[in-house]
């Protein structure tokens, strides 16, 4: 199993958000093998939308086991908006090739929810002019929507895939085995959330996502690809504790496949 982490859940919050760029973000690689994981999702922040270092041509990631470079800057209403994904999606583009970085996760949720059939279309036609200046760059989307909206995007570019974020589509309520069934061609990486119907996170095993069976489908579809845990906070200054806690039983459930 290729078990890694969303970037931040290996320190203490900072100013109390649940997920926002590190302080120490090399502390977070260092302690990777301390946790027996193997890859970070890299965050990029309305935080640090300007300063993230992944900005900084003077930083190199190149080497470092990055899955995808996150772009939570883009959780906004204005992704429709040409001005506003021009200035905040190409530096994230152009870090991405420049650290031989692949993948660039854009989340379709929340604030950026295109659930709407017109905010879709406004979309579709200004993300297709990133798949084609960045051809080998593919884009990964952790969405909020229904599988006919999902597969509306897709269909735009070979380029385009999916984070099948498993908390996500529970608390969306997609039958997890047709969310595989429609899109395991396309899915390139899994964020592992625990949630309940009412959309509260919750403790790997303790909500209402099956991931026994959701382990079992991706299996039998054939899926290898990574495996990214976004789970709940622990208790403030335990945080490697808690990866470990949750990656033993993550683990634990995928084994029993």
């Amino acid at each position: 199993m290729n078990l890694g982490i969303i970037q931040g859940r290996l320190s203490e919050p900072v100013n109390g958000h649940i997920q926002e760029f590190p302080n120490d973000w090399r502390k977070e690689f260092d302690s990777l093998e301390e946790c027996g994981l193997t890859h970070i999702e890299w965050l990029i922040t309305k935080g640090t939308a300007k300063t993230n270092p992944a900005f900084d041509e003077d930083v190199s990631l190149v080497g470092l086991p990055i899955s995808s470079l996150c772009a939570d800057t883009l959780v906004d209403s204005r992704i429709t908006n040409r001005n506003y994904l021009k200035e905040h999606l190409t530096p994230i583009c152009e870090s991405a090739i420049r650290n031989k970085i692949d993948t660039i996760t854009i989340p379709l949720l929340e604030d950026s929810s295109v659930e709407e059939a017109p905010a879709r279309h406004r979309f579709k036609d200004l993300i297709i002019e990133f798949a084609n200046a960045y051809p080998n760059l593919k884009f990964s989307f952790e969405c909020e929507l229904s599988i006919e909206g999902l597969r509306d995007i897709l269909k735009v570019s070979d380029n385009f895939y999916v984070t099948y974020d498993t908390g996500n589509i529970t608390s969306y309520g997609i039958q997890h085995e047709k969310y595989v069934d429609a899109f395991h061609q396309r899915i390139n990486n899994v964020h592992l959330k625990d949630r309940t119907y009412d959309a509260k996170t919750v403790y790997p095993d303790t909500g209402d996502t099956n991931f026994k069976s959701i382990f079992d489908k991706l299996a039998s579809a054939g899926y290898s690809g990574p495996y990214t845990m976004q789970t709940a906070r622990g208790e403030t200054g335990h945080e490697i504790n808690t990866a470990i806690e949750h990656k033993e039983i993550l683990k634990g459930l995928y084994n029993a496949k």
